[in-house]
């Protein structure tokens, strides 16, 4: 007579689509986390005021981020002790309120992100295509190019150019665009000399399509997904590099509320005023981490040979 102990019965987790229930939520979670905090992160910067659209007086930050409050200097957090609603994240050593400084030094650096990656791929995907599709001299050329710009410490080199010229907003975003554009090219390529292989390609040569209208309708079209996968991924690096320039004092110039400004206006107060230098840190950390995750979610959604069945 057999006994059945249902002790010891294991119910089996249920699989959809070749993945357990607990491993879709987690998937799922890996882009929707990180897409709110950047979703959240961009409406911040749009809204920290309204002055380019004509109505100065509608803001979400709550005070002039480059207000000087003497009076209010090294004011703690609202939860800590002689802290105060009216500055609920504290102020810093000049009595600027370090909520609305982080709120419009949201807007100054994802605006240096945004456009260092717009400048960035779109020179990198041109240069890119070009050398994989038309080959011989011209893509040794172009690729002996990248491999130099890409063997410089690319903040190094944006240091020299900004200390040769005068600090500006501009300024940093030339500077980081200098040499962001090398990974764009060398991936393109890559993914270039694949399609030009394909049959698509080939039916197009053989009718006599010029080789222009071959890299603009059939190539770039086809190499959309991972040039989207790495500019997301380029986002995280990006911030990072713009608030090391501010750090460093030759990034946005002072008294304008950068991530990287902040952290430096905080870096010899850490002991009795954390919050300068923390919670910009923290927005950084934020930034940098989901902008990772989403491309990383974005390359097993959109790379075919990653993508779950």
């Amino acid at each position: 007579m057999q006994e059945k102990d249902s002790d010891t019965e294991i119910t089996a987790e249920p699989v959809v689509g070749g993945l357990s229930r607990r491993a879709r939520i987690m998937k799922n979670l890996t882009f929707i986390i990180p897409a709110t905090i950047l979703s959240l992160m961009v409406l911040v910067a749009i809204f920290a005021d309204l002055a380019w659209l004509g109505l100065p007086d509608v803001r979400l930050a709550p005070y002039d981020p480059v207000k000087i409050s003497l009076p209010d200097r090294l004011m703690p957090p609202f939860w800590a002790e002689e802290g105060s609603t009216d500055h609920l994240l504290g102020t810093d050593k000049m009595g600027r309120d370090t909520l609305s400084r982080l709120i419009f030094g949201a807007r100054i650096s994802l605006s240096v992100s945004l456009l260092v990656i717009l400048i960035t791929s779109s020179i990198g995907t041109m240069l890119g295509i070009i050398a994989g599709y038309l080959g011989g001299r011209t893509e040794a050329f172009l690729m002996r190019i990248t491999d130099t710009s890409m063997a410089f410490p690319p903040i190094l080199v944006a240091m020299l150019l900004v200390v040769s010229m005068d600090p500006s907003f501009f300024t940093v975003v030339l500077a980081v665009s200098l040499l962001g554009w090398a990974p764009y090219a060398r991936l393109i390529r890559g993914e270039t000399l694949r399609l030009r292989e394909a049959d698509f390609v080939a039916q197009a040569r053989i009718i006599g399509t010029p080789p222009l209208r071959i890299m603009l309708r059939h190539i770039f079209p086809n190499i959309i997904n991972p040039l989207i996968i790495i500019m997301t991924l380029q986002i995280g690096l990006l911030i990072i590099v713009e608030a090391t320039l501010s750090f460093l004092g030759v990034g946005i110039p002072p008294p304008a509320p950068s991530w990287g400004n902040m952290v430096n206006d905080g870096r010899n107060l850490i002991d009795i005023a954390w919050w300068i230098s923390t919670f910009p840190g923290i927005a950084i950390g934020l930034v940098v981490l989901s902008g990772n995750f989403l491309g990383d979610w974005l390359r097993d959604k959109m790379d075919p040979r990653l993508r779950q069945l």
